[in-house]
């Protein structure tokens, strides 16, 4: 497989940056003399990073560990923190009171109609009490597992901070998921209770949370209660078991006590969907997401007290419990809308930035791909000069569209942090620090102590240049433990393709400079003449003609080439999809990659399927077009895009 990295750095960070930057305090703590020795040194010796790192992130316990680390069990099995006992909430808000963050605010939030609400601190503490009572109060306690369903209102964080300080287990739900994958992951998860509201608003239209929950609940054996919010001031029956969510908190004290927890007692179980079958339950510790998150966020990213961050996302995906803990952890404001970034108005992710004086922005490539399309005063008429760093995650970037993000949105002064990782990891493999430069679309490091590395079929580094397996050669305090009642699973999916060695299913390479860039998922890849290709590369060329809004390249089986090309385009706003574009694409293809890559087929369609993360799901278009089973679809944001694709199935 072949890789053109992009020639030139765009982005150095000036000394006064540097100085004061979140990386060099640390670097400055752990004794190192910078950031190549540092990173060196994390990989040879795991335990004294974490360590240090604990130290730095200043990790509160109630008792403390007697052992980082403890792979006697097989590095698969890692414990960490040993001896160690603590509570994510210690860490997130009880650490705050009588600090002068305790009445700075927690959160602004805005409701699609623009509703506008905030809470301080010390107002979240005593709804988080409350909240924390109320369960305890219906027979619920540590250990309980407790399903979230709801949208990005501040109760969400009330609700999810209260079942951690109560040492119940949290189990998060995309505000859009329908009966079916709710039953999956409360069943699987054997939850006790469901914290849902009554609706939420979706582009205007009211989606019944609650009436949803209705429908599954005499599915869930184990379901004993439903607590609701009341968002909407919707009307809805009353059935047994349902607890409202005022009366619940009312006349609750608003102190309590915060639960102590073993380090590596679960506290939150969140799936991540599998290619086919059962969704995997990912288990999230009090020690390993908060220490591995945190340190990605707060060192790696520069998320500091100081900063206000904005990151639209769902509690369904592992960055909606993210942005809550890492807000609360340092002591930040955050800035939570509900709905989309782009409606009610056009820019509405741009407003928010400007009016909230948003520092610390959180977005997905994809995003910026849909709003390069729009017209350029959706952007051009909004003040980014608050911004101080963006990060980014999710598809992988073409450099069209980072170039327009750095040039439009950062004013080619902010660093654009790209991180890649998953729920799997707690946070990022690959990321980004402003102790090196940057080039687009790339990370600039592994993330520390983790043995990031690319390898071959055999396990084997590769050279530089050369396109492989991502990989990590070292346990990490925030990998999941296991698979929730499947470690058979577990193995398979990560550490038996090369024993010893957590695989992670991303194709990656390195450039001469130290870069790092992932192409997509290996299992995505097409084998076109003998030669192994990410989509990612014939991707490219295709956004590069300034036609296209979106494209997914699927490879489908050739008795000649082993596979043949498959582009499925969505043409931006007013472009005709008709021969003439057919043509140009299929040549901008050919004149890239070669005659051997020439299409088979140019698929038209209004869009394409995506997880809730905004990653394409290329193996449910190619199973569409093909006619064959798509697999689960639980995590899919937009299944109305199924119908544009079946549509097109190929003969």
């Amino acid at each position: 497989m072949e890789f053109k990295p992009y020639p030139d750095i765009v982005w150095q960070p000036t000394k006064e940056l540097l100085a004061n930057s979140q990386i060099q305090k640390f670097i400055h703590a752990a004794g190192v003399a910078d950031y190549d020795e540092l990173l060196a040194k994390s990989d040879q010796d795991p335990a004294w990073f974490w360590d240090t790192a604990i130290k730095f992130l200043d990790i509160k316990f109630y008792q403390p560990y007697d052992k980082v680390l403890d792979q006697s069990k097989g590095i698969e099995w890692t414990e960490w923190c040993l001896g160690g006992k603590t509570n994510l909430l210690l860490n997130c808000l009880d650490k705050h009171k009588g600090s002068e963050v305790w009445n700075k605010p927690f959160i602004h939030h805005e409701t699609e109609a623009g509703k506008k609400s905030s809470l301080s601190y010390a107002e979240l503490d005593q709804k988080v009490c409350q909240l924390t009572e109320g369960l305890r109060s219906l027979g619920l306690g540590k250990g309980d597992a407790i399903g979230l369903y709801m949208p990005m209102i501040p109760e969400v964080a009330v609700a999810f901070l209260a079942i951690i300080k109560m040492g119940g287990v949290v189990i998060p739900l995309f505000s859009g998921f329908g009966p079916d994958p709710i039953i999956v992951r409360l069943n699987d998860g054997q939850a006790k209770a469901v914290i849902t509201v009554d609706g939420t608003s979706r582009r205007s239209t009211t989606v019944n949370l609650k009436t949803t929950i209705d429908q599954v609940r005499d599915k869930i054996p184990t379901l004993e209660h439903v607590v609701s919010f009341n968002h909407m001031g919707l009307d809805l029956p009353k059935q047994d078991g349902d607890v409202d969510w005022n009366a619940l908190t009312q006349n609750m004290p608003s102190t309590s006590e915060t639960a102590v927890m073993n380090t590596e007692d679960p506290m939150m179980l969140i799936y991540t969907s599998g290619t086919t079958g059962m969704p995997k339950g990912t288990v999230q510790t009090h020690c390993g997401f908060m220490i591995k998150a945190m340190f990605d966020l707060h060192v790696m990213s520069e998320l500091t007290a100081d900063d206000r961050m904005l990151w639209m996302s769902d509690m369904g995906w592992v960055v909606g419990p993210l942005e809550i803990m890492a807000t609360s952890f340092t002591g930040a404001t955050l800035v939570m809308g509900e709905g989309a970034p782009n409606y009610p108005e056009p820019g509405r992710i741009w407003r928010l930035l400007e009016e909230y004086k948003v520092s610390w922005l959180g977005f997905a490539p994809t995003i910026a791909r849909i709003f390069m399309s729009q017209p350029e005063e959706s952007v051009s008429q909004y003040d980014f000069s608050s911004l101080k760093t963006v990060l980014t995650t999710g598809e992988p970037w073409n450099p069209d569209a980072w170039l327009w993000f750095f040039d439009k949105i950062c004013n080619k002064r902010v660093p654009i942090l790209n991180l890649t990782g998953g729920t799997e990891i707690g946070c990022g493999i690959l990321g980004c620090t402003v102790a090196r430069p940057l080039k687009p679309c790339c990370f600039n490091t592994q993330m520390p102590a983790m043995g990031a590395d690319i390898i071959n079929e055999s396990g084997q580094s590769i050279a530089d240049g050369q396109v492989g397996e991502l990989a990590l050669r070292n346990p990490s305090i925030g990998l999941t433990r296991g698979l929730w009642n499947n470690p058979e699973r577990y193995l398979d999916s990560y550490w038996r393709t090369v024993p010893g060695v957590w695989v992670h299913g991303d194709w990656a390479v390195k450039d001469d400079h130290g870069m790092w860039y992932v192409l997509g998922r290996s299992d995505d890849t097409l084998k076109i003449s003998g030669k192994r290709t990410g989509p990612a590369e014939i991707e490219g060329p295709l956004l590069a003609t300034g036609k296209i809004l979106e494209a997914a390249v699927i490879g489908i089986p050739d008795e000649i080439g082993g596979s043949a090309v498959v582009c499925v385009c969505v043409p931006k706003p007013g472009q005709a999809s008709n021969q003439a574009l057919t043509v140009e694409l299929i040549n901008a293809v050919v004149n890239e990659m070669g005659k051997s890559y020439r299409p088979k087929h140019i698929v038209f369609v209004e869009d394409l399927p995506k997880t809730r993360t905004m990653k394409i799901m290329r193996r449910v278009v190619k199973a569409l077009l093909m006619g064959t089973e798509p697999g689960d679809l639980s995590s899919m944001v937009n299944p109305e895009s199924i119908d544009f694709i079946k549509q097109k199935k190929l003969k």
